[in-house]
């Protein structure tokens, strides 16, 4: 189950930090101001995931960087086409005259315009670009746990929607059956997961057919969040969230302005609430959470923008 924390206050810049349930590390998305991101939480982080580089989902990198020099251990970052620059640009801004070259190491997978994944490395003290081959070039992020899937939409740049989606699980309710619990339990789930009926299943030393005990079983459907940022309000943006995000369960998307505000969304290529809350209704999303509200608006006015946004979601 994914356990999202939203670590930016509402005035400042969008960052969602991400943790599992009985797992001690987690993943960020966005890099916006984050006062409420601990050093710990930075330290303890195994994948980053940037929307786009506009300072305000960029500008809190520096800080997530100071905490993770000397943690010894390769942390991924995935961005839009341009991201393995941007990175190392940020990073070579200043000196590291005195750091060892085994202090991190950051893996930085570029999706670029056609949705081709290119990965590199950089390395301390001189962050120079190692290009290396893309083993699963149809794979962005994969977990024990879960994958991490991507849409490209359009914020007059390339902005990146990101689908965290736990694989499915099979459970076995022994309660159901005479039997006690042992090895036949695995090679039963594993015939159910390959849908082979006629598996001979022994238990207490007499044979069963798989399918004679498949009524101790259930598929558990896995968790699924999307974090979706900046993108236009737009037919084929919101053609590329529906087929991505349909029946997700949770869902975080900007809002940037209110219903009123709509043509300073359609200038800024920004959603606005009554549009996000309608594409995620579209979508049957189970939980949506609106953020990344424009800094211009003071706290009464982002609650009429919230009171929108749930009003539509309806």
């Amino acid at each position: 189950m994914f356990l999202p924390q939203v670590k930016s206050k509402v005035n400042e810049d969008i960052s969602i930090l991400i943790k599992l349930d009985n797992y001690s590390f987690n993943f960020i998305c966005e890099c916006g101001d984050a006062s409420d991101l601990t050093v710990k939480e930075c330290q303890n982080t195994e994948a980053i995931f940037i929307s786009h580089t506009h300072i305000d989902h960029f500008i809190n990198f520096d800080f997530i960087l100071r905490h993770q020099i000397g943690i010894g251990r390769r942390i991924i970052i995935c961005g839009p086409e341009g991201i393995t620059q941007q990175v190392q640009s940020k990073i070579k801004g200043y000196q590291w005259n005195l750091i060892e070259e085994n202090s991190i190491t950051y893996e930085i997978r570029e999706i670029k315009k056609d949705g081709r994944i290119e990965i590199a490395e950089i390395n301390p003290p001189y962050w120079e670009i190692v290009r290396l081959e893309n083993k699963y070039p149809d794979t962005l992020y994969k977990h024990e746990r879960f994958t991490v899937d991507f849409v490209i939409l359009d914020h007059k740049t390339d902005s990146i929607a990101y689908l965290f989606k736990e694989g499915d699980t099979v459970k076995i309710d022994i309660n159901k059956s005479k039997f006690k619990g042992g090895k036949w339990v695995r090679e039963l789930k594993t015939a159910y997961e390959q849908g082979n009926e006629t598996a001979l299943i022994k238990i207490e030393d007499k044979d069963y057919q798989a399918t004679e005990l498949f009524y101790m079983l259930e598929t558990k459907k896995g968790d699924s969040l999307g974090v979706i940022m900046d993108h236009a309000a737009n037919e084929a943006n919101h053609e590329k969230i529906q087929k991505l995000f349909q029946d997700c369960n949770q869902t975080f998307i900007e809002c940037f302005y209110k219903a009123e505000d709509k043509e300073f969304a359609a200038q800024n290529f920004h959603s606005y609430s009554e549009k996000s809350a309608k594409i995620m209704k579209t979508c049957n999303v189970k939980t949506a959470t609106p953020v990344h509200f424009s800094r211009k608006y003071k706290e009464e006015e982002v609650k009429v923008l919230l009171e929108e946004f749930y009003t539509h979601l309806k």
